[in-house]
């Protein structure tokens, strides 16, 4: 990919609310690149969007260059960095990523951290609710239950799109990207179909982690799905994907935090979205 248009229209105040982490309710939202549809011609144009909301429904979180801490394209051959493509001003509620290779494309991108301050009730009941209760644990062996949770967060997120038809020999799906908090899929989800099953391997600094509540979202006609496993000693999930459309993996981690006298932990949001196509795409066949 060699370009990465700005469509050019700035994202709402409230969604730059959420954004800017002003909300300490943010701390519960999901935050994705909403799925594109594949395959998708090779050449095609497709926007690439985040959101951030619960329910696997959101709102625009946008895209610049001052929010990103890194945006890196891949496929089988190279590697791409498109943060400086990125508006330089206000975020932006999507940009057009031209799918100029046959293959899989994988997107991530990682945000500038944030912090947050949230009472010892609502901190608790996000950790319950994320399957971090170790860190309640460890604040109570601390003494420091009753006092306000106060947290700097990460965002770790992918997404996954197939121009043209796919290669059996294309590996692109599971390069490790070098996020911190990374889901790898094992195979490649854009060839499979629904009822397949697919396992991914969870890893915090290239380590397997191991106790992580992993959730899958899908969405369709109003109907939502919510898959919840964790991970094995080895850090692998395994789910099957029961129908067509946008899936979405999310995970949460949570580590003390040492270097700042206001921050207590650093949570990182990992996070990996894809089409299920409602058909198996059969490998090495010509555009």
């Amino acid at each position: 990919m060699k370009s990465l248009a700005v469509m050019g229209r700035g994202i709402a105040q409230s969604a730059c609310f959420l954004w800017m982490g002003l909300s300490p309710s943010v701390q519960a939202h999901e935050f994705w690149f909403v799925p594109v549809r594949s395959p998708q011609p090779v050449g095609e144009s497709v926007p690439l969007r985040l959101e951030v909301g619960e329910q696997f429904e959101g709102e625009p979180a946008g895209l610049s260059i001052s929010k990103s801490a890194r945006m890196l394209h891949f496929t089988a051959a190279t590697q791409t960095d498109l943060k400086p493509f990125l508006s330089p001003g206000g975020p932006e509620e999507e940009v057009l990523f031209s799918l100029d290779k046959r293959g899989t494309h994988l997107i991530a991108y990682d945000t500038e951290p944030l912090k947050v301050t949230l009472s010892a009730d609502t901190f608790h009941a996000y950790l319950r609710e994320e399957g971090l209760d170790f860190v309640k644990v460890q604040r109570e062996k601390n003494g420091t239950d009753a006092l306000p949770g106060r947290e700097r967060y990460f965002r770790n997120v992918k997404t996954l799109i197939l121009a043209g038809a796919p290669d059996s020999k294309d590996r692109t799906f599971a390069i490790n990207t070098g996020q911190r908090l990374e889901l790898v899929p094992s195979r490649n989800p854009l060839t499979m179909r629904p009822g397949d099953a697919l396992e991914l391997s969870v890893t915090f600094d290239r380590r397997p982690l191991a106790g992580a509540l992993v959730k899958a979202w899908h969405k369709q006609n109003g109907q939502l799905l919510i898959i919840r496993t964790q991970t094995s000693d080895l850090g692998r999930v395994k789910v099957q994907l029961p129908y067509p459309g946008g899936w979405m993996f999310s995970v949460v981690h949570m580590i003390p935090s040492n270097d700042s006298a206001d921050i207590d932990w650093e949570s990182y949001w990992g996070n990996l979205s894809f089409y299920l196509s409602g058909r198996a795409l059969s490998s090495n066949a010509r555009k």
